[in-house]
């Protein structure tokens, strides 16, 4: 009998329990099922019914619900935490996140001092002057 058909006293196959991954409870899901839903009706009601009346901050409402739903969905769906692979998969994570800040950031940075130094004759122009450009 090979450790794939180990079965225990209630017949369940228990192989995959002893890989070292972190495995979520049916309880777990379901919190992390009711908060994605909670999550997600909140920014659905927020547009729906114009409750905020300013479109930017309900957008960046919207902005702060998903950076918390993918949190969620990370601790109770993928199951990132530190003990996880011995912490790997979180110094993973945070190694990406630095990654990708570091590119939004620099490429915002570029395109404004592009747009800045590229187009310098159009500083305190009002968009009634610049129809006026060839």
């Amino acid at each position: 009998m090979s450790a794939h058909d180990q079965h225990d006293a209630n017949g369940h196959h228990d192989a995959h329990h002893g890989d070292g991954h972190a495995h979520g409870t049916f309880g777990s899901y379901m919190i992390g099922f009711a908060l994605s839903v909670i999550l997600t009706a909140i920014p659905f009601w927020l547009v729906m019914t114009g409750v905020l009346g300013d479109a930017q901050l309900t957008a960046f409402i919207i902005l702060g619900f998903a950076v918390v739903q993918i949190v969620v969905h990370m601790i109770y769906f993928l199951h990132m935490n530190t003990r996880s692979e011995g912490g790997w998969t979180m110094l993973a994570l945070i190694f990406t996140i630095v990654l990708v800040v570091i590119t939004l950031s620099g490429s915002i940075w570029v395109m404004y001092h592009l747009n800045h130094n590229m187009m310098p004759q159009m500083q305190g122009m009002s968009a009634h002057d610049m129809s006026q450009m060839p």
